[in-house]
């Protein structure tokens, strides 16, 4: 429909009348003039004035005979008859206060207005923020970051190297694009995901792929995050993120490092009160049990402490299931190499399984590190593109630390390293089953290490019998045997291995009952699967009796002194050997590839039935 512009009449009157009325202001600006009160009253004494205009606080006229500047027109201010009379009796000139204008008086309450909201801006509201979005008014509030699909832009594509996990949340992802009909036969999807896994395997990049392939809201959230200083906030922030993803369902919720706001609840407080985290705890607990199933939300969690969870969240109905990430085997790190190596350039001929075959206990997060660091060290280097050897360079790097050609040391100290080195790697090539040699270095590395041997592994082990044991404790030591066979004493650079020895073999005495005078009796509990094994902490009571501390005690001793004897004797049947290759080393500095293939040739190997029963 074509629109008529009509003018209205009464608009036109208007705006001319506006017009005349501001033309004939601005000639009465022009043509007035300001007087004082004074000199006003002399010229009504005169009779000069006329057309007086008198207002409450100001008087305004016309002059009988324009002056000089032929201005017509007056104003003044009104001064109080009994002052101005007094005033004039005097014969004083004076002249009034005007009033305040539109103007000032509209700034006299205007700007210290903005100055508050300044003051406000500035100062008060970052105190009351603390430095997080929502302020002190509202730090109920749920601090989870929102994203959609577009947001999230992580598929399942994006994840490789945890087949398994991948197709336990398949089941996830269709009840989230179809919530209705997936309970047609009476099942309904899980209520809570619980993602148990070591550090940078890839949960939280799981987690967002799920929402990826759903294509719904993804709220995300550190368990910290739930609690603060205030009693209360962390249960009001629980409440209101079920809220607003109630509201945008379907969604899932996501809970990062829930073991920080779902740690087991203790009996006893200390200094009494009610702790904020049971609150809050306690709450999450509330509202998981509140949802409904078939609302098209679901709760997923990620942790790398499961076993201090309170076991209130890990039962059924709560978190109905648990899925784990473990560190992938050698052909998920292929695949995980491939997704991360999209984004450079490799050289022709670039084996990626050569590369998995290298980084055994390698998770996620540590390949996605290595392919950054190869790359780094290509273009470090102005090649052209990533080969082989930036790999294996990088490898090094991160496991023995960065090269430090810059720390000179003595001869005899070169000495000891390279005798050191060379024992371990003596003692992999005659030892039967034990790990190929890759390469042997006497370059220091990193914080402490002045020497470094690293083997290969030939496959992924999950299982190590008793031999097999033995023969790693054996390599261990190999480096202590040789600097006591050839300098009579050990030095303090053994210090490592030592530890890493005595480390199998307690856990052979205490957990995995392979003492024969001890038996097959468990004495200490297994350590978590997902952290990485490190000193006792003392809080565990022990649960056996002194007899049996000294019994492991001295089974332990017995068996370092039996492996270290074993070595000793390995390596002097291999004298020769160990003498012609430390030589090799000390000049070369750096041993690998067809090299150390020649000195295993001359290698005395030991018969399996030669091997530590």
């Amino acid at each position: 429909m074509k629109r008529e512009h009509q003018i209205n009449f009464w608009y036109i009157i208007a705006a001319v009348m506006a017009v005349i009325l501001f033309q004939d202001l601005l000639g009465r600006l022009g043509h007035t003039r300001e007087i004082p009160y004074s000199e006003f009253q002399k010229l009504v004494s005169e009779r000069k004035v006329t057309d007086l205009v008198v207002g409450p606080s100001e008087v305004s006229g016309t002059f009988t005979e324009p002056g000089q500047d032929g201005v017509r027109h007056f104003s003044t201010i009104r001064v109080p008859e009994d002052i101005s009379a007094r005033l004039a009796t005097a014969e004083i000139p004076f002249s009034g206060q005007p009033a305040p204008g539109l103007l000032q008086s509209f700034l006299s309450w205007l700007l210290p207005t903005i100055g508050f909201v300044i003051l406000w801006m500035f100062l008060i509201r970052p105190m009351a923020m603390g430095g997080h979005a929502g302020g002190l008014m509202s730090i109920g509030k749920s601090r989870a970051k929102v994203y959609v699909e577009t947001d999230t832009k992580v598929t399942f594509a994006d994840v490789a190297g945890v087949d398994e996990a991948k197709e336990e949340l398949k089941e996830v992802v269709q009840f989230l694009k179809n919530p209705t009909s997936y309970g047609r036969l009476g099942a309904h999807v899980p209520k809570g995901v619980l993602l148990v896994g070591p550090p940078g395997t890839g949960k939280t990049l799981l987690a967002r792929a799920v929402a990826g392939e759903a294509g719904v809201r993804f709220f995300s959230i550190s368990g910290s995050e739930f609690v603060e200083m205030f009693v209360g906030v962390g249960a009001a922030r629980v409440r209101d993120l079920f809220e607003q993803a109630r509201k945008q369902a379907p969604a899932i919720i996501f809970i990062d490092e829930l073991d920080a706001l779902g740690r087991a609840r203790g009996g006893v407080l200390l200094g009494g009160g009610h702790d904020e985290k049971e609150q809050t705890l306690n709450q999450l607990l509330t509202e998981m049990d509140g949802f409904d199933p078939t609302s098209g939300i679901v709760l997923l969690a990620a942790t790398n402490r499961p076993e201090i969870l309170d076991p209130a969240l890990l039962r059924a109905g709560r978190f109905d299931r648990q899925v784990l990430v473990d560190r992938p085997d050698k052909k998920g790190r292929s695949d995980i190499l491939r997704v991360h190596v999209k984004r450079v350039k490799l050289a022709g001929g670039v084996s990626l399984e050569n590369v998995a075959a290298l980084t055994p206990g390698f998770t996620g997060a540590d390949l996605a590190n290595l392919v950054n660091e190869a790359a780094l060290l290509a273009t470090r280097r102005s090649a052209e593109a990533v080969t082989l050897d930036d790999f294996t360079q990088a490898i090094e790097r991160i496991v023995a630390g960065l090269e430090k050609r810059n720390k000179l040391l003595n001869p005899h100290e070169r000495t000891v390293v390279a005798h050191h080195e060379m024992g371990h790697a003596v003692l992999a090539m005659a030892l039967p089953g034990a790990d190929p040699v890759q390469k042997v270095s006497i370059i220091p590395r990193g914080i402490a290490a002045l020497g470094y041997t690293i083997q290969r592994p030939t496959e992924d082990r999950f299982l190590l019998g008793r031999s097999e044991l033995i023969n790693r404790m054996t390599v261990l030591l190999g480096g202590r045997a040789a600097e006591r066979l050839v300098f009579g004493e050990i030095s303090t650079g053994a210090a490592d291995d030592l530890a890493k020895a005595t480390e199998i073999a307690r856990s052979m005495v205490t957990r995995f009952g392979m003492d024969p005078e001890l038996g097959e009796v468990a004495y200490e509990p297994e350590r978590s699967a997902f952290l990485s094994a490190g000193p006792e902490t003392g809080l565990e009571p022990r649960r056996y009796a002194e007899e049996t501390a000294a019994a492991i005690d001295s089974a332990v001793r017995g068996l370092i002194e039996e492996v270290s004897r074993r070595a000793e004797a390995i390596l002097q049947r291999n004298r020769a050997v160990l003498d012609k290759a430390t030589q090799l080393l000390l000049r070369q500095e750096t041993l690998q590839g067809l090299e150390l293939d020649d000195i295993a040739k001359n290698v005395i190997q030991e018969a399996p039935e030669k091997q530590a029963a």
